[in-house]
């Protein structure tokens, strides 16, 4: 028999507590975790396993201690948000404890409280932040099997999925490593007449000479990025173009600071403007395999951020703070110094250059002074072949981490609200 039941009427749930004051050294620097909302919102994962903070016994006594396999939830700002404790921890006042569990497996109602995240977000009492308190949790319904082995069956069945999408995580994470480390040992050592890596400074230092921006290979130039630049341009400012300007139906795309990442244009966020007004605009006009970079930053999205203009995608306008760089086809390729203005040599450049603080900006004439490595074109290809190459690869695992998040956001839709049953008799739902 299933039913829709008050999470209050079957589990007890209390909210934590925080030392006060919370900047007393005292209460910390021992080995009890302290679980803070960043460390549940940092990785999606179902168990907890560390924390950034720890606590010591008198901050301890001051905290609600929860123990290893206790089922938590964030209640403030960011709110409901569950996860698995699975190390005895304290939590503090913008989390609940949801325990005493009466015929309800633990990990079935995590999955139950992930699916009902955006309902639990609508619930929050309003205020400079959103808020739950206990009744709010203690009152939201859910569905339930009362049958303790198909609640078994469901978490077991988007747990596996879960694995899946973590083991694809790890790869995704694994590769950028690895394309971090590549891009360090291209835009350092460069590719021989060999067709391989040059040998180390260390190990052949006649193949290099120090320069303007540390040691390079003996070969290769040094320029300003504007030398070998066709056009490096802003987006339009002021009226030219504003938010009214946007148009429901698809007219041009709007490059704007959200649709630039690192060696990747996000192409999720799409913004249009007439044809009629894009007329206007022309000298703004982007196109396939132009460059675009971030001249705007913040906390985790760097100013100074590049990728390329998929040439599959339709010709668009940038927008202000979004520059479009053409390089000289017979200098340099437009791909070879997108790489290099993500990679670090050329982030130290820009970070001598930028103004502000919490929304760090770099202006175009600024940019065009950032120097450049200079390879011959045949080179500058092999290295963004090597790049391209691992790219397309990390593309390929998030294209498949997207397609699986799709697929547990389905079986969480059919599985816990009882649209589709379980056979919990077979490994089939």
């Amino acid at each position: 028999m299933n039913k829709i039941r008050q999470i209050g009427s079957f589990a007890k749930v209390r909210r934590g507590a925080s030392p006060r004051p919370i900047s007393d050294p005292k209460y910390f620097g021992g080995t009890v975790g302290w679980v803070r909302i960043v460390d549940v919102t940092k990785h999606n994962y179902k168990y907890l396993r560390i924390t950034e903070q720890y606590l010591s016994e008198l901050g301890q006594s001051k905290s609600v201690t929860v123990e290893k396999g206790d089922l938590i939830m964030s209640i403030c700002a960011t709110v409901g948000k569950p996860i698995i404790v699975d190390m005895t921890a304290c939590i503090h006042d913008g989390f609940v404890q949801l325990y005493d569990l009466d015929g309800v497996d633990t990990e079935y109602l995590f999955y139950q409280l992930q699916f009902n995240e955006s309902k639990f977000e609508r619930s929050g009492q309003p205020g400079t932040q959103v808020n739950l308190n206990t009744n709010i949790v203690e009152n939201k319904q859910i569905w339930l099997p009362e049958n303790l082995d198909k609640q078994l069956k469901i978490a077991k069945i988007l747990s596996t999925i879960d694995r899946t999408i973590a083991k694809t995580e790890a790869l995704i994470e694994k590769y950028q490593q690895i394309k971090a480390g590549l891009m360090h040992d291209l835009f350092t050592r460069g590719i021989g007449a060999d067709g391989k890596l040059r040998s180390r400074r260390e190990e052949a230092p006649e193949l290099y000479r120090e320069s303007a921006i540390g040691w390079i290979p003996k070969e290769w130039d040094l320029t300003a990025l504007n030398s070998v630049t066709e056009s490096l341009i802003d987006g339009p400012f002021g009226s030219n173009l504003k938010t009214e300007h946007y148009v429901s139906d698809p007219g041009v795309r709007v490059i704007r600071l959200q649709n630039i990442q690192s060696t990747k244009y996000n192409d999720q966020d799409r913004a249009f403007v007439s044809d009629r007004h894009a007329n206007f605009l022309l000298k703004n006009k982007v196109v396939g395999n132009d460059v675009l970079v971030a001249g705007l930053g913040e906390e985790r999205y760097p100013v100074g951020r590049s990728c390329v203009y998929p040439k599959a995608l339709p010709p668009a306008l940038n927008k202000a703070d979004c520059f479009r760089l053409r390089c000289l086809q017979q200098e340099m390729l437009n791909n070879f110094a997108m790489y290099f203005l993500n990679a670090s040599s050329a982030k130290a450049q820009v970070r001598k250059f930028v103004q502000g603080v919490t929304r760090p900006r770099i202006n175009t004439g600024n940019m065009k002074k950032l120097i450049i490595l200079k390879p011959t074109l045949d080179e500058q290809f092999l290295i963004c072949e090597r790049l391209d190459k691992l790219s397309s690869k990390i593309e390929i695992l998030i294209e498949e981490k997207t397609k699986l998040q799709k697929q547990k956001s389905g079986l969480m839709h059919d599985l816990l609200t009882g649209k589709v049953s379980v056979n919990v008799d077979s490994d089939a739902p």
